[in-house]
């Protein structure tokens, strides 16, 4: 069953953004038109609610980098303009008077690197510091020097003073120590994890006269933290040591502004996060999802009496996954933004009878990031499929206005036509997905499939702009985006109809999904490709394990043996939820959820990638498939990339993987020989194949 009710609507948006007519002949979209997309993220409306601050990202290929600077932009007439001049400026707060900006400038430490690993490390270096310039103008000017930097801040109520947020700075002595080697690291010892660290810091600061002064005193992991608005306690989110699988153990704390001693407010074995005092001191508001253990639920927002430590589930059985959120100067509601299905949207809570209310109705994706000080305009970005993302605000009433336009180009593109479809899986859910098909195919025609899955499990696909989908829209294939069961979004009963069956009901949604669309006369079944990460790389390669439908698949840090994913990765999840117990516990259920375990069964061509320094996912896990692969015979590729998380951020990188993995699907989908130049090297080649 396809539902083809928001069709329409993406192709009137499209219009609208493009400004052209239908007869203006549009090109179409290429991986590198994706990466040279600028990037906006992190807008701070000012108090006043007259501007809004963000980073703009753009890339620089020669350097492998993007480039980020502040910029600001007028919520009036929406005129926008950079407004520092330092790469790599960010995390801009506003002052209440919302005359003076501040943000973070210089590098930050990177614990747990490679570098530090290496002894190599920045400590005793500067690192970040605040700094602040005023609206009107002027010399940015530096605020602090704290030694080893600052993690993030926050300007108290009345403007005088600036809370930080630090690592416990490393003595002399211990930096010599490391830079000559002796920087063993003792795994779950002192503030250490799995990689080195340090405990947090919670400081003040005097920005008139740069004086600043240790407030925290107990040896802690601080997480979140928001000063009250006398000023006199901060309420925090921490706990007391840095295990990997331990953040179930934070808690809820108040600690005094003088004295730094801390007063308990929550106990249990839930992961408290976003901790946020009421504008009237009397209430503290958190994120959890559940008040007794670590539940796979949707955070839900809790309210606590500080004085009484009685907490309520506020936001009670909203069905949605909760982000951002910010009380209202009442006291007595909570505005929050949140992802329901395929959309985002704005919400507001009233807490005397549980009531929730929507703000924004937009089709697409309004990622809420804050809002004025009276609570009555909102900054975030937005995006629809036709629509990249842009800096937009909402009076909260359902009026939005866009105020930068550095994605304009996007217009010239011939996009993808997309759509929000459903269909009934084989043993009786309704799953939800999000359909691309070429802008010029011909009504009745098959089309060569590409079934990507999401991250998460619990993460989800929604109706924004995804770069890539449109890339493989524009070759001539139908990309299906299915949020199989275990998506977020849906309530948390799809969320969690995945335990303890990962591969047994995600997968027969994903192939239902396909069979609708073959079903439709949309695929041709002769023609079918599967790719994901991290957990669309798990599925992706559980389901070549399961059936030799698919001509070609890209797996992205996938797990192949949860046994091995258990001692050297996470393992919240997979001993709580999607397995159960320990591997020695519970070998069968390990072996039964884990793709190496049916790895004899593989035929279909397959293009692994992973990053060496993964610590999600362990690049051990793709190299066990590959290897299993390779020696069985079957057709197989592993790229590694150096230096690269389990989320990549060299340019380079980010074009290889993609470029890789198109041609593999152009080969063994469709038998197409592919290759995609970047347009300033020489022997350019047009992203314009398609299949004879």
């Amino acid at each position: 069953m396809i539902n083809r009710s928001l069709s329409v609507l993406a192709a009137l948006l499209f219009t609208a953004a493009s400004g052209l007519s239908q007869q203006t002949a549009r090109r179409a979209m290429t991986v590198d038109d994706v990466l040279n997309m600028t990037g906006v993220s992190d807008p701070e409306i000012s108090p006043d609610g007259k501007w809004i601050v963000f980073t703009r990202s753009d890339l620089d290929w020669k350097k492998n980098r993007r480039q980020a600077h502040l910029w600001i932009a007028s919520t009036e007439n929406g005129r926008s303009f950079q407004f520092t001049s330092e790469d790599g400026d960010s995390s801009p707060r506003w002052a209440p008077d919302s005359k003076n900006l501040s943000f973070l400038r210089g590098r930050s430490e990177p614990q747990g690197s490679m570098q530090t690993q290496a002894g190599s490390d920045t400590a005793g270096s500067e690192g970040r510091q605040i700094w602040r310039i005023n609206i009107d103008g002027g010399e940015a000017v530096k605020l602090s020097a704290h030694k080893g930097g600052i993690q993030t801040f926050r300007w108290s109520v009345d403007g005088k003073l600036i809370f930080f947020l630090s690592k416990q700075a490393r003595t002399d002595d211990d930096t010599r120590k490391i830079k000559a080697g002796d920087d063993a690291i003792y795994v779950d010892e002192d503030s250490n994890g799995q990689w080195r660290d340090q405990w947090s810091e919670l400081w003040v600061l005097d920005p008139s006269s740069a004086k600043e002064r240790k407030i925290s005193k107990d040896k802690l992991i601080i997480s979140s933290f928001d000063p009250s608005p006398d000023g006199s306690r901060v309420a925090i989110v921490a706990r007391r040591e840095n295990t990997r699988n331990g953040i179930d153990l934070s808690e809820v704390y108040l600690m005094d502004s003088g004295t730094g001693a801390l007063t308990r407010l929550t106990n249990n074995l839930a992961p408290e996060s976003d901790v946020q005092w009421a504008p009237d001191g009397k209430r503290l508001a958190y994120l959890a999802p559940d008040d007794k253990k670590w539940e796979l639920a949707s955070s839900k927002i809790w309210t606590i009496d500080p004085e009484n430590k009685t907490y309520t589930n506020a936001s009670g059985q909203f069905p949605g996954t909760i982000g951002y959120y910010c009380w209202a100067r009442d006291s007595r509601h909570i505005i929050f933004g949140a992802q329901e299905g395929t959309s985002r949207k704005i919400y507001q809570l009233d807490l005397s009878n549980g009531g929730i209310r929507r703000l924004t109705g937009q089709p697409g994706v309004f990622a809420l990031s804050s809002l004025n000080a009276e609570r009555t305009l909102a900054a975030g970005i937005y995006s629809t499929p036709a629509q990249p993302p842009e800096v937009w605000v909402s009076d909260l009433s359902g009026r939005e206005k866009r105020l930068t336009g550095f994605n304009l180009g996007a217009a010239e593109l011939a996009l993808a036509s997309v759509q929000v479809t459903n269909w009934k899986s084989k043993d009786g859910p309704v799953i939800e997905g999000i359909l691309y098909l070429p802008a010029d195919r011909k009504p009745g025609s098959r089309l060569p499939l590409i079934v990507s899955v999401h991250g998460g499990p619990a993460g989800s696909f929604t109706y924004g702009f995804s770069g890539i989908d449109h890339v493989y829209a524009a070759l001539g294939y139908a990309v299906l985006c299915p949020n199989v069961r275990g998506s977020s979004g849906y309530g948390d009963a799809l969320l969690r109809a995945n335990m303890h069956d990962l591969g047994g009901g995600d997968y027969r949604d994903l192939m239902s999904g396909v069979d609708s669309l073959i079903e439709a006369g949309i695929a041709d079944p002769d023609k079918i490709g599967i790719r994901g990460w991290s957990y669309g790389g798990i599925l992706g390669g559980w389901a070549i394990t399961q059936t030799n439908r698919f001509k070609a698949a890209s797996l992205g840090a996938m797990v192949a043996n949860w046994a091995v994913e258990y001692s050297t990765a996470f393992n919240f999840d997979v001993r709580l939820w999607y397995i159960g117990d320990s591997p020695w516990n519970n070998p069968e259920g390990y072996r039964r959820e884990s793709p190496y375990s049916f790895v004899q069964n593989v035929t279909t061509p397959t293009l692994i990638l992973h990053g060496e320094q993964d610590t999600t996912d362990p690049i051990s896990e793709s190299m066990m498939f590959y290897q299993a692969l390779k020696e069985r015979g079957v057709t197989v590729r592993f790229i590694r990339f150096p230096r690269e998380p389990h989320g990549f951020r060299e340019p380079h990188h980010q074009r290889i993987r993609d470029v890789e993995e198109i041609a593999w699907m152009q080969k063994y989908v469709r038998g197409i020989e592919w290759k995609c130049d970047r347009p300033d090297e020489p022997e350019d080649s047009k992203n314009d194949q398609k299949e004879p």
